[in-house]
């Protein structure tokens, strides 16, 4: 029989083969992995081992569902391919819970987040105010994740042209992605502020940099962010949402280019795939997640329908 290490190792190959990046589940299976013995087989484990990796019989919080999908996911191939005879895992798992909604900026919070940058980076020794105002305006204005818009070089942005090339995605796929011209012009004015600044790879360096032409650092993103939250006045509310964060930006990029589209009697269904494409999902299902209906978006669908009830043209 295969060992359990083994067996764990060809799935990660299997999964890294298919497109996909699993660094969260290769993690998480390492971890399953290391609590037993390296010759351990897979018909080893029992169902007591696995309830003590998902914490026991408690309450199911997401990371316990984490837990349990990437075990559930290694099993189902581990049968597949007769590394394993059954699944070890507890049948009687409850439904994994449901996440809150995301939190969505409104253009009056967009506002205020802006308004207080400068404030808030005046003493900043690495990201400077003009760096940050950059990319949080990247951010919103294309639906790039934070991580993607930090790893854009200098020849990755075409100004010429006003496209981006987005490299080393989620799904290591690359794509193109247009920016309008209001931040096209925002792009072109921090070219000429980023030339002053160190390049240590030429055009291959990072196009948004520190003072220093350092790379930005993603927890140094996520700290300078709160602080400009917390100057702007914006928390967590109490509709059930999540958190506000820099994450959010994506989300809000999305639901305001949908509410736009009613807004102008556009055949959204049809432009769903844009959006998707724009977002670098492989299909409209991850799209999906970032739909969150608000009420201003609720309100546009809502009133399109009634032109639709009442056979009422655009045209």
């Amino acid at each position: 029989m295969t060992t359990l290490r083994d067996a764990i190792d060809h799935y990660i190959a299997w999964q890294r083969s298919h497109g996909v990046k699993f660094v969260s589940g290769a993690y998480l299976l390492n971890s399953f992995c290391r609590r037993f013995h390296e010759d351990t087989e897979c018909d080893a484990v029992i169902e007591a081992q696995v309830r003590a990796f998902l914490a026991g019989n408690g309450s199911l919080t997401r990371s316990r569902a984490t837990r349990y999908g990437a075990l559930a996911g290694f099993y189902r191939y581990a049968i597949s391919r007769r590394y394993a005879s059954c699944s070890p895992l507890p049948v009687n798992e409850p439904p994994r819970p449901r996440s809150a909604p995301p939190y969505i900026y409104s253009h009056d919070e967009l506002k205020r987040i802006f308004g207080v940058i400068d404030e808030c980076r005046r003493d900043a020794r690495k990201l400077d105010a003009e760096t940050f105002r950059t990319l949080i305006l990247l951010l919103y204005g294309t639906g790039l994740r934070r991580g993607e818009a930090c790893r854009l070089t200098v020849a990755d942005v075409d100004l010429a042209e006003a496209v981006l090339t987005v490299r080393d995605t989620k799904f290591y796929k690359s794509r193109l992605v247009p920016v309008g011209p209001q931040l096209a012009d925002v792009l072109r004015t921090y070219a000429s502020h980023r030339a002053g600044r160190l390049m240590p790879a030429g055009i291959a360096s990072n196009f948004l940099a520190n003072r220093d032409g350092s790379p930005i650092n993603g927890s140094s993103v996520r700290r300078a962010f709160a602080e400009v939250l917390r100057a702007a006045g914006i928390h967590t509310r109490d509709d059930g949402r999540g958190a506000p964060c820099v994450h959010s930006l994506r989300h809000s990029f999305a639901v305001h280019r949908l509410t736009s589209w009613y807004r102008q009697g556009a055949d959204v269904q049809r432009l769903l795939p844009v959006l998707s494409t724009l977002l670098g999902h492989r299909d409209l299902n991850g799209t999906q997640a970032y739909l969150s209906m608000t009420p201003e978006l609720l309100h546009e669908a809502s009133q399109l329908f009634e032109r639709y009830a009442h056979g009422e043209s655009d045209e």
